[in-house]
């Protein structure tokens, strides 16, 4: 039995630019981590389209291996039917997918089923390099999987429009920066507080400069995750003015503000804001990027919710 909910908080959480600070329930903070690492899966299921020599392991690695995937090219069953189908797919084709809406309804036992549409893009279809652009509606079952990230289960896409766009805009650099931004919620959004699968994301020299003091090797973000990060007894970010870009030789930058909430263990709900400026280095055939560098700008403080 699906339990519908979140749909206005978690379209907040990955897409929409909030005025001011959005209402929160408990629930919705104690769920936050689960909605991030449905949101890290879901920008990569576009990655290999986006840049196929990144390779299908990575494409392979968010689906369970009896996902059922329906679209305007027909029904793949499982990863082999699946991998067949995308290996038809020119490599000449540019696409681009570009998020507009999202919902995330909660289930029993982890499982989440997101509704989203987006402006799909490709150069390649139509003749003269003429850009088609179409609207897609996406319904993507997601179930636990290994550690904290889900697995998709089942995706059905259905095209709601089809015309000429002006412009081709790519969108790697904004997909695979929010899928690794949406990722490093959930770890450190996690309540195990497990730091280990955040080695995967930090590059192998870093700087991490939070408002607690600059953070340089992995047995510093240890002990912050283990203290100034681990205070509060649950904790979620919403996601507002994310800004990509490609700097060249797979090293990309970010802005992004994140509207904070916290719960203490007394129960007090804390809130605060802050603007992040990143910068990652990229091996298309990784399943994230990496971290290289972050600086903090407190834009509002820790404080009571509601004043």
């Amino acid at each position: 039995m699906i339990h519908l909910r979140h749909a206005v908080t978690t379209a907040l959480l990955s897409v929409v630019a909030t005025q001011g600070m959005a209402e929160m329930t408990q629930e919705d903070i104690r769920d936050g981590f689960r909605e991030h690492a449905a949101m890290a899966q879901f920008h990569r299921w576009y990655q290999y389209y986006e840049r196929p020599a990144g390779g299908i392991a990575n494409a392979l690695d968010i689906l369970t291996q009896d996902v059922t995937i329906v679209s305007g090219l027909g029904t793949a069953n499982g990863h082999k039917d699946y991998a067949a189908r995308v290996a038809q797919l020119p490599d000449t084709w540019q696409n681009a997918h570009h998020l507009k809406t999202v919902e995330i309804d909660h289930g029993d036992q982890g499982a989440m089923t997101l509704n989203a549409t987006i402006t799909y893009q490709n150069v390649g279809i139509l003749p003269d390099g003429a850009v088609r652009e179409a609207d897609l509606s996406y319904s993507v079952d997601l179930v636990t999987g290994d550690a904290v990230l889900p697995k998709l289960s089942g995706v059905k896409i259905e095209q709601n429009s089809d015309s000429t766009g002006v412009d081709f805009k790519d969108a790697y650099a904004d997909n695979r920066m929010r899928s690794l931004v949406h990722y490093w919620l959930t770890l450190i959004e996690d309540p195990s507080r497990d730091p280990e699968p955040v080695r995967e994301i930090l590059a192998d020299e870093f700087s991490l400069n939070f408002s607690s003091g600059a953070i340089t090797d992995f047995d510093g973000f240890k002990g912050w995750l283990a203290g100034p990060g681990s205070q509060v007894a649950a904790s979620t970010h919403i996601i507002s003015n994310f800004s990509a870009k490609d700097l060249g030789d797979e090293t990309y930058s970010l802005t992004v503000d994140f509207d904070w909430y916290g719960i203490l263990p007394d129960g007090t709900e804390l809130v605060a804001k802050t603007r992040h400026n990143w910068t990652a280095t990229n091996d298309v055939t990784a399943r994230f990027a990496r971290i290289k560098t972050v600086d903090v700008e407190v834009i509002e403080p820790f404080r009571p919710a509601g004043n």
